[in-house]
Order: C-alpha cells, then sequence, then structure tokens
C-alpha cells in the first residue's frame, strides 16, 4: 500500500507541474489565464516592485536550497528517500501558484513592437523557448528531474540507482540548454513591461547563478569528468565555429528547474 500511495503522490506531483507550466506560458504571454503578468493592478510602482522582488526572492531561494546536496541529507531524515524529488516539485509548484496569485503589475512600456515581421519572429522565439525547456528534459530524463522514476523504482521493489552522467544531443553543444530555453521564453515579447522586464532579468539572473552552484556539486561529484566537459563544451552559447565534443554526459541537478 504505501508504495502505491508513494507512486500516486509522485504522479499526481508531476500531473501538477504540467497544470503550472501550462499556466505560466500565459501568464507570461499575457493569454487564456485569469491574471498575467501584466494583467492590470491599482498598486504603486514602489509596492508592486518590493512584494514581485519577494516573490521572486522565494521562488530563487526555494529551487536553490531544496536542490542542494546538503539539504537532502537532512530533508530526508523527514522525507522519505523516494519522493524527496517529487516534494521538491511539490513545493516548487506551490511556490508558483503563490506567484501567479500575488504579482503586481507594472505596465510602463519598455519596448513594443509594431513591425508585423518583428511579431512573428518575436512571438516564434517564446514558442521555441517553451518547446526547448521539456524538450532539454527528456534529452536526459524528464522523470528522473521530476521524481516519477523514483516513485516508480520503489514501486517495483528496486533500488534506486542514479543516473549515469552523459551528454545527448543538445548536451554536446551547451552545458545547460534547459536554462537557454527558459531565458527565451521570458524575454521572448512583442511588449516588454517593467513587470515583466523585472520578471525575467531577476530569474535569469537566478539561473546564471545557479549553474555556476550546479556545476561545483557536480564537479565535487564528477572530478575531472565534468571539468573536461566544461572545457570542451560551452555553458550558454554554442561555439560558431568548430563541433564540440563532450567527454561524457549531462546533468542530473540541472532542474526545471523554472517550470
Amino acid at each position: 500500500m504505501k508504495r502505491w500511495l508513494f507512486f500516486g503522490y509522485g504522479v499526481v506531483c508531476h500531473l501538477l507541474f504540467f497544470a503550472v507550466y501550462a499556466y505560466l506560458i500565459g501568464f507570461l504571454g499575457n493569454f487564456l489565464v485569469p491574471k498575467s503578468v501584466d494583467s492590470p493592478t491599482t498598486s504603486s510602482v514602489p509596492y508592486a516592485i518590493g512584494i514581485n522582488l519577494l516573490l521572486l526572492a522565494l521562488f530563487a531561494l526555494q529551487h536553490t536550497v531544496m536542490a542542494r546536496p546538503g539539504f537532502k541529507q537532512v530533508w530526508t531524515r523527514i522525507v522519505p528517500k523516494p519522493i524527496e524529488r517529487s516534494t521538491y516539485v511539490l513545493v516548487s509548484n506551490v511556490i508558483t501558484i503563490l506567484l501567479f496569485w500575488q504579482w503586481q503589475a507594472i505596465n510602463i512600456v519598455v519596448w513594443d513592437v509594431q513591425n508585423d515581421l518583428g511579431k512573428y519572429l518575436l512571438w516564434g522565439l517564446f514558442a521555441a523557448g517553451w518547446l526547448l525547456v521539456p524538450a532539454a528534459s527528456l534529452m536526459i530524463n524528464h522523470f528522473d528531474l521530476f521524481g516519477t522514476r523514483q516513485v516508480w523504482i520503489y514501486l517495483r521493489g528496486r533500488k534506486y540507482t542514479p543516473l549515469q552522467f552523459r551528454t545527448p544531443m543538445l548536451y554536446k553543444y551547451i552545458r545547460h540548454p534547459l536554462y537557454v530555453g527558459w531565458a527565451m521564453a521570458f524575454w521572448a515579447t512583442p511588449t516588454m513591461t517593467i513587470g515583466h522586464l523585472l520578471f525575467a532579468g531577476v530569474l535569469t539572473l537566478y539561473m546564471v547563478l545557479a549553474a555556476l552552484v550546479e556545476e561545483r556539486d557536480l564537479v565535487h561529484f564528477l572530478g575531472s569528468q565534468y571539468q573536461e566537459y566544461q572545457r570542451r563544451v560551452p555553458r550558454f552559447v554554442p561555439r560558431l565555429f568548430g563541433r564540440s565534443q563532450s567527454a561524457a554526459d549531462a546533468t542530473e541537478n540541472e532542474h526545471a528547474e523554472i517550470h
């Protein structure tokens, strides 16, 4: 019974992520959702900036702290190991929902592209970013990143084994395609407001810092194997000339992160 409860819990947490992810697309695209990044509010600009920074800081803090190995060692004394990752996903979802609910729009326009070609190009990049995020996770192991593999293995009565380090497909050219996908999704918009800019800017800074912390952890666990990968493959921007060749693999620690 316990195994089935853990499995059901993991599946529900994963499905909730899909719902939150879909809402996030509408939230940043300003379509199909009751409240978006630019939905009108009556808040003053200083108040809106303060609330939004608190929400973004909470988001970044949770994603950073709960993903660290030291926190996991302590956390799994309370939360059983098979559902540790699913619980991380659940808490991430709850905090993102809180961000949607409490977000304060600041509708001062930074840029507004009126040219049709420019609009199509930006909406194309917007769509490409949202497609790249799940695609990049599937290139490594989407179900391990979101905890479903862990609860499935537990249901089968087998011992969990971490994924091997490997670098398939886009990971041969950049080390963090997930973060690149998120950045494209955050920044590509024909109309950029101060509120949207705050969202994109703070979370982009978070991703850059998170990548540095994650890579420090990977060097600690994988040693020269990951250092060789760092030497061969750029972090975010692929080399224009010459093909990057990786020595081994792609990272289990890169989380989807914003999912």
